[in-house]
């Protein structure tokens, strides 16, 4: 873990304009600079780099942050990385980290190995250009299918001559073991004058697959004619791992931004021609089912997912392993969705056939994954016998546990419910009993820390109106039976917190995620509270920076080794309860912590003898206020 001091005597030695200003072209705009947006298309420059502040921001998607965020969210690189490069720039060194020397001697020689490699590939890559430029027949093949020549340069489309060798011409020395490794020549039998080597690709249309930072790590290659296999992909090496990567995420990334969503499609060429059409945020897996590593590594990038496949089976077959990849990540904060195609189109033909509006409207209809799970539970089955309903819940239940915590889960639990024609704690109560009964592990975890995360596991009494009246349990002295540990009477609530400000606190450890949803005035406002809140709140950001959104647990692991978990749960009033905080709500209590500074500075500016400008600004906060005021009345009120 690098030291949080460490970081900002960085930031405060660093220049970020310079930093910047080696991948953007910057123009002096009064005190400060302006550009072109790196992070989505535009015309006339929003991006502004204000020196004083030592910040980024952008007034058309909104993107804004310090030289360290810059870099990772420009190079594609995380957070150490992106640390290291900027202390190289300036002359610092990184405080050493606790691996061993050996360790640290390792990783040094793997990332050379790896460098070596993806140079090794991207000169490959540079004389498939070459030879596309000079094959007619391949050009002709690429037009056929409506691609332009500068889609072909935007993606670095190539051509692999025919011929056995052909790979000989580019490189100084065949022979060289590095072209066996990075998966570019085939080498058959033991060293010696009876080894054959042999280019992989041959007589194709070469897909350079890159990773975020832009460098070559394997290839796709595409037969111009009938043949067998159609795709051709680089085995896996030390620089590529199919179940890891997206074709097309490289280029991909502006568009993401500007559209606001990932659409996921099976094939190179379709990311190829849907960015001839407008869909620049199309990306593709590589010739395997969808990983949940591929659906987190989208997730870095956008909160939303769309999904498209074929209308055939195997297409529906494709979306179930999808879906089962993006259950563990779906939230409420996030959007998965499946689109789903006429059986005789893929996003290639069905582009270039009715167009990018056909395919935009295809898009907005997409299928999103809470009725895409109901479905498929449901296929087959008749839900109108008790058997049928059965069926639906035996194969929902463990999609249904595959999703984290949160409103998503418990909303789909209802809907589940309503299915099978079962009150929702009677479903929730068997699919407890059940989680119980699997084992004793399971049994231990429901016992002290609620079955799957939702609900309460003790036995309860019901009215008779919810449909399932069951009486507690009771010993052969008719003594009502209580948990470990329980206390007799009635159960007490939670303690609220005290203050908006207690509040915040609370909801943002429980939902660090929602930091990144806040404007940079919110971030402001949040630090500037009095006392023990705005440290917390530094802290936290300090975390945030280094690690990224966690979950409770891991934060509070963090809080304690720093001293301050003692001090958090005594301001945001207890960590734990059956509640979930909700993102609605979280607004609201922001809108109270400005109200109430906003109506602390109008009260000093009143109590001040104020001037002409004190005035006019007095004037100017009333309007907030009410506004302010207005919104509330209508919002949902914390309780």
């Amino acid at each position: 873990m690098i030291p949080p001091g460490f970081i900002q005597d960085l930031l405060a030695r660093v220049d970020i304009v310079e930093v910047v200003g080696r991948h953007v072209e910057l123009k002096k705009a009064g005190i400060n600079h302006k550009g072109l947006c790196p992070f989505h298309g535009e015309k006339s420059p929003s991006f502004s780099v204000s020196p004083t502040r030592q910040t980024y921001h952008c007034f058309g998607c909104g993107v804004h942050g310090n030289a360290v965020g810059f870099l990772m969210e420009h190079g594609g690189v995380g957070f150490i990385d992106a640390v290291q490069d900027l202390a190289q720039q300036v002359g610092m060194q990184v405080p050493e980290d606790e691996r061993s020397t050996e360790e640290i001697e390792r990783a040094k020689l793997q990332k050379q190995r790896q460098t070596t490699l993806t140079e090794v590939l991207e000169r490959a890559s540079n004389h498939y250009r070459g030879q596309l430029k000079s094959s007619p027949r391949a050009i002709d093949y690429l037009k056929n299918r409506g691609l332009t020549g500068q889609i072909a340069a935007q993606f670095a489309l190539g051509y692999a001559p025919e011929g056995w060798r052909a790979l000989a011409s580019a490189f100084p020395s065949y022979d060289d073991p590095l072209l066996t490794e990075s998966g570019m020549v085939i080498t058959q039998g033991d060293e010696g004058e009876d080894q054959k080597r042999y280019d992989r690709f041959r007589d194709r249309i070469m897909f350079p697959i890159r990773n975020v930072l832009g460098e070559t790590i394997g290839f796709g290659g595409r037969v111009l004619d009938k043949g067998e296999p159609k795709y051709l992909n680089s085995p896996e090496t030390p620089v590529f791992s199919k179940g890891r990567e997206l074709y097309g995420l490289f280029e991909a990334r502006p568009g993401l931004r500007q559209r606001g969503y990932a659409l996921v499609v099976e094939g190179y060429m379709d990311v190829v021609a849907l960015a001839q059409h407008g869909f620049a945020n199309a990306v593709a897996t590589l010739g395997t089912a969808c990983t949940a590593e591929h659906v987190q590594k989208l997730f870095r990038f956008t909160d939303s997912v769309v999904f498209s496949f074929d209308g055939d089976a195997a297409g529906r077959r494709a979306a179930g392993r999808a879906m089962e990849a993006a259950l563990p990540h779906a939230t409420e904060l996030r959007t998965v969705k499946f689109l789903f195609l006429p059986a005789e189109h893929d996003p290639d033909s069905y582009v270039r056939e009715l167009g990018p509006e056909a395919f935009e409207r295809c898009v907005l209809d997409a299928v999103p994954l809470s009725r895409q799970l109901l479905e498929n539970a449901a296929e087959g089955s008749d839900l109108t016998s008790a058997e049928g309903r059965a069926q639906l819940l035996a194969r929902a239940r463990p999609q249904w546990q595959a999703l984290p915590p949160g409103l998503l889960k418990r909303q789909l639990l209802g809907d589940l419910a309503r299915k099978a024609q079962l009150p929702d704690q009677e479903l929730l109560d068997l699919w407890q009993v059940g989680m119980a009964a699997g084992s004793p592990g399971a049994q231990r975890r429901e016992s002290s820390h609620g079955a799957d995360e939702i609900g309460d596991p003790r036995p309860v009494e019901r009215s008779a109106d919810s449909g399932a009246f069951r009486k507690p349990w009771k010993d052969r002295n008719g003594r009502e039976w209580k948990g470990r540990g329980e206390i007799e009477g009635p159960r007490m609530p939670r303690r609220q917190p005290a203050a908006p400000a207690d509040h915040a606190l609370r909801m943002l450890l429980l939902s660090s995620a929602w930091w990144e949803h806040l404007s940079q005035e919110d971030h402001q406002l949040l630090h500037d509270l009095p006392g023990a809140h705005g440290e917390l709140i530094a802290w936290l950001e300090r975390y945030l920076a280094r690690h990224g959104a966690s979950p409770w647990v891991v934060l509070e692991a963090a809080l304690a080794e720093d001293g301050l978990l003692e001090l958090a749960q005594r301001l945001s009033g207890g960590m734990y309860a059956e509640d979930e905080p909700l993102l609605e709500v979280f607004e609201t209590v922001i809108k109270q912590l400005w109200i109430a500074q906003l109506k602390d500075e109008a009260s000093r500016l009143a109590q001040s003898n104020p001037d002409a400008a004190a005035m006019a600004r007095y004037k100017q906060l009333q309007p907030l206020i009410r506004a302010l005021d207005l919104a509330l009345k209508t919002a949902r009120l914390p309780t």
